[in-house]
C-alpha cells in the first residue's frame, strides 16, 4: 500500500496529509460495512474510469494482500453480480453525478440475492467519490507520469522514491499509530510483492486474446480538440478550445498493470464527461446547496449509516479550506477566502451545484482563462492533463500554491459526488 508520490506531494501541506491519512486508511483498512477485497476492487473500478494506473496498481497488489480472488482481477465478467451492478453509479458519479437519481439508488438495494445494505452503499458511494477525486489530485500533481530518466513526470518528489508513504509524512503530525500500522503493512507488502507480480503475469497471460476496449480518445461530440468551460458569468458559459493530447501511460518498472488491461474494469468507456445544463435548458435539475447541503444534510447521513466517516471528511473539506493561500491570492488580487472560494464554487458549478448567495461574475474576475481550462481538465477529465497545459497554466504560482489549488479539486469535486448520492439515498428513504 504505497502512496509515495502522493504523500509527496501532498507534504507541502502537512495537515492536511495528515487529515487524508486518516482518512484512507479508515475507508481501506477500519471496520466498516464492506469486506476489505471488496473496498480494494471497488476503488480499482473507480480509478479505472480514469485510466488511472497509479491508483489501480496500488489496488490490485491490496486486493491479493486482503485475500481477494485474483480471478476478479480478469475484468468485470468475473465477479460477483452485486459488486457489478455498481459498475453503472460508478461510471455516472464518475462524469456525470448529476443524473443519480433514487431509481439508480432502488435497484441496488433491492436485486433479490445481490441486493446491498444502506450501510455497504453508503461505504461503496464514499469510496468511489474518494478514488475518482484522488485520480484528479494524481494526474493534477503529476504522480501518474514516469519520474525515471527520460520521463515525463512533472513534478520532483520531496524524497527518495523508494520512501513508504507513511514514512514521508514522519513529522508532519500523523500519528505514530497510523505510522507504525503503515510500516508493517508497507513491509509485508514489499516481501510478498515478488510473488504478486508473478500472480498478475499468470492473469493477463490467460486473458490475452481477448478483445481490448480503447480507452483513450477524444471526446468525439467535441472533435479533435475538448473544449473547456472558461466562464458562469450570469449563467452563461464561454467557451474555449481546449488543445490538450492524451497522456500516454508510460511503462514503469515493477508496475505489474498495463494501461490497456484497465479497459477490463469498465463497461461503456465512451462515457465521460459533459457540461452541465445549458442556459436555454430545463434549469430545475441544477442543484441548490440552499436545498440540500453538506452541513445540513449530507454529513448527518452518512455519519449515521457509516460511523465516523461524516467526522474524518468533515475534517478533511475544513482542512483544505484552512489551507493558507495568502500569497496566491495577492497574485490574483483578492482575499484568500475570496479566491479558494472562487475555485471551489467554479468547480461546484461545472457539477451543476449553484450557490444562491455566490456573484457567479466574481469566478471570471478572479480566475484566469487558462487556470480556468486548467481546473477544468483535472476536474473533469484529468487523464487528459500533461505536462505541457501544467507548465503553461500556473507559471506564477509556486510549487505548494499548484499543490494547494489541486486538493481544492479534490475535495470540491468529492463533495460535488457526495451530495448528489447521498440526495439520490435520501430521497429514497423518504
Amino acid at each position: 500500500g504505497r502512496l509515495e508520490a502522493v504523500t509527496q506531494q501532498m507534504g507541502y501541506h502537512p495537515q492536511y496529509l495528515d487529515s487524508f491519512l486518516k482518512t484512507q486508511h479508515y475507508l481501506m483498512h477500519m471496520d466498516g460495512p464492506l469486506p476489505f477485497d471488496c473496498r480494494h476492487y471497488i476503488a480499482i473500478m473507480a480509478a479505472a474510469r480514469h485510466q488511472c494506473r497509479y491508483l489501480v496498481n496500488l489496488h490490485v497488489l491490496q486486493f491479493l494482500r486482503a485475500g481477494g480472488d485474483p480471478q476478479w482481477l480478469r475484468g468485470l465478467d468475473f465477479i460477483p453480480p452485486k459488486l457489478r451492478n455498481l459498475n453503472e453509479i460508478n461510471k455516472i458519479l464518475a462524469h456525470r453525478p448529476w443524473l443519480i437519481t433514487k431509481e439508480h439508488i432502488e435497484k441496488l438495494l433491492k436485486i433479490s440475492e445481490w441486493s446491498w445494505s444502506l450501510a455497504e452503499l453508503v461505504h461503496a458511494v464514499v469510496l468511489l467519490a474518494h478514488c475518482h477525486a484522488l485520480a484528479s489530485f494524481v494526474f493534477g500533481c503529476g504522480c501518474e507520469q514516469d519520474e525515471g530518466p527520460g520521463g515525463r513526470g512533472l513534478l520532483k518528489p520531496l524524497s527518495p522514491g523508494n520512501q513508504c508513504f507513511c514514512e514521508a509524512t514522519a513529522g508532519n503530525g500523523c500519528s505514530q499509530e497510523l505510522l507504525r500500522i503503515n510500516r508493517k503493512r508497507s513491509l509485508d507488502s514489499c516481501m510478498e510483492l515478488d510473488s504478486l507480480r508473478e500472480r498478475m503475469q499468470r492473469i493477463h497471460v490467460e486473458t490475452e486474446g481477448r478483445e481490448e476496449m480503447r480507452l483513450l480518445q477524444q471526446d468525439r461530440e467535441e472533435g479533435e480538440g475538448q473544449e473547456a468551460e472558461v466562464g458562469v458569468q450570469d449563467g452563461t458559459e464561454h467557451r474555449c478550445d481546449l488543445s490538450a493530447g492524451l497522456s500516454h501511460l508510460a511503462d514503469t518498472d515493477g508496475e505489474v498493470t498495463n494501461a490497456t488491461n484497465l479497459a477490463c474494469y469498465m463497461q461503456d468507456p465512451d462515457f465521460g464527461y459533459q457540461d452541465f445544463a445549458r442556459r436555454d435548458e430545463d434549469q430545475t435539475q441544477v442543484f441548490r446547496v440552499q436545498d440540500y447541503s453538506w452541513e445540513d444534510h449530507g454529513f448527518s447521513l452518512v455519519n449515521r449509516l457509516y460511523s465516523d466517516i461524516g467526522h474524518l471528511l468533515d475534517e478533511k473539506f475544513r482542512m483544505v479550506d484552512g489551507l493558507q493561500s495568502s500569497a496566491m491570492a495577492k497574485r490574483q488580487g483578492c482575499e484568500p477566502s475570496v479566491f479558494k472560494r472562487g475555485i471551489w464554487n467554479y468547480i461546484h458549478c461545472m457539477f451543476g451545484i449553484r450557490y444562491d448567495d455566490y456573484d457567479y461574475a466574481e469566478v471570471n474576475q478572479l480566475l484566469e482563462r487558462m487556470l480556468k481550462v486548467y481546473i477544468k481538465t483535472v476536474t473533469c477529465y484529468p487523464e487528459k492533463t500533461n505536462s505541457e497545459m501544467f507548465d503553461r497554466f500556473w507559471k506564477q504560482f509556486k510549487h505548494s500554491e499548484k499543490v494547494h489549488v489541486n486538493l481544492l479539486i479534490l475535495e470540491a469535486r468529492m463533495q460535488a459526488e457526495l451530495l448528489y448520492a447521498l440526495q439520490a439515498i435520501t430521497q429514497y428513504m423518504i
